[in-house]
């Protein structure tokens, strides 16, 4: 069968000199590949096509592959895109940010990663907002484990996203009391400024008990484009909870 290739005509400099294959054409290999984000993100670097489409196309396929029911809701309010950007959500779905020494949660040093799933749940996210903010939708991960680190102990990283950020009540809120940005750190999904709501006192005990944390060890910070990114300590396994998790 041949195959129709389209000469990129974008830069003199691009790499793609001979050509390269058509949107349709390279759509189907990838959903043959069931949308893997390697491969995506691999075909990002080739050139600015291949970025553009990525970010215009295959990295919302990605996202609704992976997590259809919550893509779906996200988009329910009648929007044709999301807030920030397709390749940032995928991103989000399945990169842990860590943290390093000095920047946005001044701890130990540990590498981002990427992780296999994690379950986002629309429920956890209630328990992270405050009473006069619980109209809002945020749909928050599991915490994503790092034991034994140090003076810390056990750290666990989560990550989220509202739903309609823009016209959400965390929004307002933040701008009525005047939170300010984060002075250095950005978005590590999106590059966007961050506020930090342990600064504007809008972090609520219910989300310490979801995530089994201490009480004072728990920070999130939420980006203009309402990506959430967080830290809190571990409590410690129960001698019936480490039998628990043996069976």
């Amino acid at each position: 069968m041949l195959v129709k290739q389209h000469r990129c005509v974008h830069s003199a400099t691009c790499i793609c000199t001979k050509g390269h294959l058509s949107e349709d054409a390279i759509f189907l290999v990838l959903q043959h590949q069931n949308w893997n984000p390697r491969l995506i993100a691999t075909l990002s670097c080739v050139c600015k096509w291949f970025d553009d489409i990525a970010k215009r196309i295959f990295w919302k396929e990605f996202c609704r592959t992976r997590a259809p029911k919550m893509m779906l809701d996200l988009q329910s309010s009648g929007t044709h895109s999301v807030d920030g950007n397709w390749k940032a959500l995928g991103k989000l779905l399945i990169y842990c940010s860590g943290c390093t020494k000095g920047g946005l949660f001044n701890s130990v040093q540990i590498p981002g990663h990427f992780v296999y799933r994690t379950r986002f749940s629309r429920t956890s996210g209630k328990s992270f907002l405050i009473p006069q903010c619980r109209s809002d939708v945020l749909y928050v991960s599991d915490p994503c484990e790092h034991l034994d680190q140090g003076e810390e102990g056990d750290l666990g990283f989560f990550r989220g996203v509202f739903k309609s950020f823009s016209v959400s009540r965390v929004r307002k809120m933040l701008i009525e009391r005047k939170t300010k940005f984060h002075p250095t750190e950005v978005c590590p999904y999106c590059k966007a400024k961050l506020w930090s709501m342990l600064q504007a006192n809008m972090i609520p005990r219910s989300a310490c008990n979801r995530l089994g944390s201490y009480d004072d060890c728990i920070e999130y910070y939420v980006c203009l484009n309402g990506h959430m990114v967080g830290i809190c300590t571990l409590l410690p396994l129960s001698d019936s909870d480490e039998v628990s998790e043996l069976e």
